[in-house]
């Protein structure tokens, strides 16, 4: 554990508590509400059953959404490390994509008013998913290797402008709904079996940059991006997260082998459980080093 200061990640950056323990940081969990019922990943529950989780979604009446943390959650978090004569790095999501950080920033600016001698720094990702996670693992090891806040930031902006990240969503409506996308109409996607490439823009923002008919297809133009934007790929980790879509996986994987290579390796996760209510379930992306986001 670095002795100055305690690393922080969120849950909408698809980092599981075992990730979390991986580099000594601690987990501020995102909730969501699902069947009425508010949840917080990993304080709710320990283990994510998606599966459960997204046919509930398939299901059509689980009335998925996503709420901010209050600000007394956020002091539960952030206190105790204070109190510790400790500061703290706290690595998150996007701000483009949250109202939940109009909370935090007050807390902050309460928590260093009590802690004047303290020091509470935010480094946004200006992703979410695996785009997020990317930056993060990153960033882990740089903890890890006892790199000061300051070292951190200073490298902070390569690491993110070259953490890209591109993904489809099988079922437009969830998308609709959310509004956290720009650039489709979800119901004409729909109608005519449009599948919409989602890229996490250098502004933090999900814009749909392409299409295809169908799941190959669509999956055939993420692989094109991945092949056009990849830089030393194979020096870096692949991100692949699925919201419930072993198919695609399979899929997904047979092409980064029939063009990388078959050593190619990469690290699968499940879309998180937040992040999945506004996504939906089928969902696949891709997260790589870039040359550029």
């Amino acid at each position: 554990m670095n002795k100055d200061y305690q690393l922080f990640f969120d849950s909408d950056c698809d980092i599981t508590t075992e990730w979390a323990n991986k580099y000594d940081a601690k987990l501020i969990s995102m909730p969501y509400v699902i069947c009425d019922e508010e949840y917080f990943p990993y304080k709710s529950w320990e283990k994510f059953d998606s599966k459960a989780f997204y046919n509930a979604l398939r299901a059509g009446n689980a009335n998925p959404s996503t709420s901010a943390l209050s600000e007394q959650e956020y002091i539960e978090y952030f206190e105790p490390i204070l109190k510790e004569g400790r500061d703290i790095l706290y690595v998150h999501f996007s701000r483009e994509m949250s109202a939940t950080f109009n909370s935090c920033d007050k807390v902050i600016a309460t928590l260093l008013k009590k802690y004047p001698d303290r020091r509470i720094e935010l480094i946004d990702t200006k992703g979410i998913t695996i785009c997020s996670f990317l930056s993060d693992i990153q960033i882990g090891e740089l903890y890890k290797q006892g790199k000061s806040i300051d070292e951190i930031k200073a490298l902070v902006p390569e690491i993110i402008e070259h953490s890209a990240a591109y993904f489809f969503a099988d079922n437009l409506k969830f998308f609709a709904r959310s509004g956290r996308v720009s650039g489709f109409k979800a119901f004409m996607g729909g109608m005519i079996g449009v599948k919409p490439v989602i890229h996490i823009s250098s502004e933090g923002k999900m814009v749909s940059i392409d299409s295809a008919v169908g799941r190959k297809k669509v999956l055939a133009k993420i692989m094109e991006y991945v092949v056009k934007l990849e830089d030393h790929i194979k020096d870096y980790p692949i991100i692949i997260a699925h919201a419930d879509a072993p198919y695609l996986v399979e899929e997904f994987d047979k092409m980064l082998k029939e063009h990388f290579g078959d050593d190619v390796k990469y690290i699968l996760l499940d879309v998180n459980p937040t992040a999945g209510c506004h996504c939906g379930p089928d969902v696949l992306g891709v997260g790589f080093h870039a040359k550029a986001r």
